[in-house]
C-alpha cells in the first residue's frame, strides 16, 4: 500500500475516537492523573471564591466610611491568599501531570517508529520523507496538546462555568443563571459551527506545507544533481511556487480565523452587557447592593476569560485531531511481511539456500519472476547475470524478506522463510548493496552499525579485511572522521569497502552480493573483489552481477531473463554454449574495446 496522499483527508471527517484511544497512556500514571484533578479542583474552588471574597470587601466600603486600616485584615488577605492559591495550585497541576504528558509522546513516537521499521519496503520506496517527518512532529505535537487541554482546560471551564450558574442561581434571580447558560450554549455552538467551516483551511494549509517543505527536502537530498544541471533557479522556482499555495492557504486560514474571532467576541460583548444592564437596573431600585454588582460584573469577567480560551482549545484540539489523523493513519499502514504467531527462530546448520519455483509480482499485471528454481549448497556461490530488469534484485530482496513470494517457496537449511522469524533471518544474512547509504555519522559509527558494541579493535580488524586500514589511518580524524549526508564525502569505492567492513563485522553465514563493483573504476573494483572474495570465504553467497568479469571464476553463474533462468553452468561452459550468457559476454567485451 502506498503512503497517504495529499487528498486523502482533504474531505474526511475527524475520527474523534482517536481522543478515546489515548486514555491507556493516561492509565500509566494514574497517580498522577488523580493527584493534578484534586490540584485542578482546588485551583477553580479558589478561582471562583474570589469575587465572593471582592463583594464583601465592597460591601464594606459601602457600610462604612472608616479609612483603609480599618477594612478587615482577613478579607484582605483572604482574597490575596485565593488568588495566589488559584495560580499556585494550577501550576502544581501542571507540574504533575508533565511527566503524563511527555511520557505519552514517547510511547507513540516509538510506536510509530517501529511501525514504520515492520512496513515493507514498498512503503518505504513510495514515501516522501520530508511530508513523513513532518506528519509525525504534528501528530506527536498534537497528541501532547490533547492530553493537556481535554483534561486541564475543557473539564475545568465546563466546572467553573457550573459553579458560577449555581452561585447566580442561589443569590439572585434565575433570569441571571439563565443568561450565563443561554450565553455559553450560543457561544459554543457557534465556535463548533465556525470552526467545522473553517477546518477546510487548515487541512489545505497543513497539505500545501508538506508539499514545500517535501519540495525542500528532496532538492537539498539532490544537491549534486541540482549542481550537474545548473538547476539553481529552477528549484528556487519550485519551491517558491509551493511557498505561494502555502501563504494562500494561511491567508484563507487567518482571515476564517478574524470571523470566528470576531464573532465570538460579539456574543461575549452583548452577554456582559445584558447582564450588567440587569444588575444596574436591580442596583437603581435598591434590591442590589453595589458589592453584589461587582461580583456579578466579576464573575462575568473570569467566567468568559476561559470561556473564550475554550474557544481556542476547539479550534486548537480540532486541527490537532486533523494533525493525529495523519499520524495514526501511519499506524494503520498494514504490515505486508508479518511473522507468524509463534514462529520459531532459523537455525543455520550450514546456510543451503533453496528457491522452488518462486514466482513474484510487484503489481498483478507486471510478474517478474517467472518460476525461478535455484540450489546455493552451503558454503558455496552461486552467480546471478542478466539483463536490466530480468529480476536478479528482486531475487536478493525476497532471499531477504522484504516481501513475500506471491508463488513457490524460499527454504535456508530446508526452512522455508515464511515460517521462521524475520529478525533470526536478517541476523543470519548479510548484504553488500549496489548503492551503499552510510549514516550521516562518522566512519567509526558505520562501521561499527554491523555489531553494535562491537571494540574498538574488531572494528580496525574488519576495515583491515576491506582494505580499508591505511586510508583510515590517513586521516586526520580516523575513525571519527564524518562522512556527510548519505556517505556523499566519500568516493564510491571507499563507501563499498566501508559496506563490506560492516558485514564482516556482522559475521554472517550467508551474503547477498548486489552488483557490488558496478559503479566503480577497475583498480577500485581489483581491490573490492579482493575484499569481496575474503568475505565470501566458507560462506553461502549469492552474487548479483552487473560486470560478467567480476564473477568468472564463479563455481556456478545463473543466467537470468525475463524472469526466468534460461542458463547455468561455469563461465567457461556458458561460453561454449553460445546462448544468453556468451552474448552478454561478448557485448562487454565489445564495450571495454571501444
Amino acid at each position: 500500500m502506498r503512503p497517504h496522499s495529499d487528498n486523502q483527508y482533504a474531505n474526511a471527517p475527524v475520527n474523534w475516537r482517536i481522543i478515546t484511544s489515548l486514555i491507556p497512556y493516561l492509565n500509566e500514571f494514574r497517580g498522577r492523573v488523580l493527584l493534578a484533578m484534586a490540584f485542578l479542583f482546588v485551583a477553580k474552588l479558589a478561582g471562583v471564591a474570589v469575587p465572593w471574597v471582592l463583594k464583601l470587601i465592597v460591601e464594606h466600603f459601602e457600610s462604612v466610611t472608616e479609612a483603609l486600616i480599618l477594612v478587615p485584615v482577613a478579607l484582605l488577605a483572604a482574597y490575596g491568599l485565593l488568588r495566589f492559591s488559584s495560580v499556585f495550585f494550577s501550576e502544581l497541576r501542571d507540574a504533575v501531570f508533565a511527566r503524563v504528558a511527555e511520557r505519552a509522546m514517547r510511547r507513540i513516537s516509538l510506536r510509530v517508529f517501529e511501525h514504520l521499521h515492520r512496513l515493507d519496503l514498498g512503503f518505504h520506496l513510495a514515501r516522501r520523507t520530508g511530508g513523513l517527518a513532518r506528519d509525525i512532529e504534528r501528530g506527536t505535537s498534537g497528541i501532547s496538546f490533547l492530553l493537556r487541554f481535554m483534561v486541564f482546560n475543557i473539564l475545568p471551564t465546563l466546572l467553573e462555568i457550573g459553579l458560577i450558574a449555581v452561585i447566580l442561581l442561589v443569590n439572585f434571580s434565575p433570569v441571571y443563571a439563565l443568561t450565563v447558560l443561554g450565553s455559553v450554549i450560543l457561544y459554543g455552538t457557534f465556535s463548533i459551527w465556525c470552526t467545522e467551516w473553517r477546518n477546510r483551511f487548515v487541512r489545505e494549509s497543513n497539505k500545501m506545507d508538506n508539499r514545500s517543505n517535501t519540495r525542500a527536502v528532496d532538492s537539498l537530498l539532490n544537491y549534486e544533481t541540482v549542481k550537474y544541471f545548473g538547476n539553481e533557479r529552477f528549484e528556487a522556482q519550485e519551491y517558491d511556487r509551493h511557498l505561494a499555495g502555502w501563504e494562500a492557504a494561511r491567508m484563507k486560514n487567518r482571515l476564517s480565523l478574524a470571523a470566528l474571532n470576531s464573532g465570538q467576541a460579539l456574543i461575549i460583548a452583548g452577554s456582559v452587557t445584558l447582564m450588567m444592564v440587569l444588575a444596574a437596573n436591580q442596583v437603581a431600585a435598591g434590591s442590589m447592593s453595589l458589592g453584589e454588582l461587582v461580583m456579578i460584573n466579576a464573575y462575568m469577567i473570569q467566567l468568559f476569560i476561559p470561556l473564550n480560551f475554550l474557544g481556542f482549545i476547539y479550534r486548537e484540539i480540532r486541527e490537532a485531531l486533523t494533525n493525529i489523523e495523519r499520524l495514526f493513519g501511519l499506524l494503520e499502514q498494514p504490515v505486508k511481511v508479518a511473522d507468524k504467531p509463534g514462529a520459531p527462530a532459523l537455525k543455520v546448520q550450514g546456510g543451503a539456500v533453496s528457491f522452488e519455483a518462486v514466482g513474484y509480482a510487484y503489481e498483478p499485471q507486471r510478474p517478474i519472476l517467472k518460476g525461478v528454481s535455484l540450489e546455493i549448497p552451503a558454503g558455496h556461490t552461486l552467480a546471478i547475470v542478466g539483463p536490466s530488469g530480468a529480476g536478479k534484485s528482486t531475487l536478493a530482496r525476497l532471499l531477504f524478506r522484504f516481501y513475500d513470494v506471491s508463488a513457490g517457496a524460499i527454504r535456508i537449511d530446508g526452512q522455508d522463510l515464511r515460517e521462521v522469524t524475520q529478525d533470526s533471518l536478517r541476523r543470519a544474512i548479510g548484504v553488500v548493496p549496489q548503492d551503499t547509504v552510510l549514516f550521516n555519522d562518522s566512519i567509526g559509527y558505520n562501521v561499527a552499525y554491523g555489531c553494535p558494541g562491537a571494540s574498538e579493535d574488531d572494528i580496525w580488524r574488519v576495515l583491515r579485511a576491506a582494505q580499508l586500514e591505511d586510508f583510515v589511518k590517513r586521516l586526520p580524524e580516523g575513525l571519527n572522521t564524518q562522512v556527510g549526508e548519505r556517505g556523499l564525502k566519500l568516493s564510491g569505492g571507499e563507501k563499498q569497502r566501508i559496506a563490506i567492513a560492516r558485514v564482516l563485522l556482522k559475521d554472517p553465514p550467508i551474503l547477498i552480493l548486489d552488483e557490488a563493483t558496478s559503479s566503480l573504476d577497475t583498480h577500485a573494483e581489483r581491490l573490492i573483489l579482493d575484499a569481496l572474495n575474503a568475505v565470501a570465504r566458507k560462506r553461502t553467497t549469492l552474487a548479483i552481477a552487473h560486470r560478467l568479469s567480476t564473477i568468472v571464476h564463479a563455481e556456478r553463474i545463473l543466467v537470468l531473463d525475463q524472469g526466468r533462468v534460461v542458463e547455468q553452468g561455469t563461465h567457461t561452459e556458458l561460453l561454449a554454449t553460445g546462448g544468453a550468457y556468451a552474448r552478454l559476454w561478448a557485448d562487454q567485451q565489445r564495450e571495454r574495446l571501444e
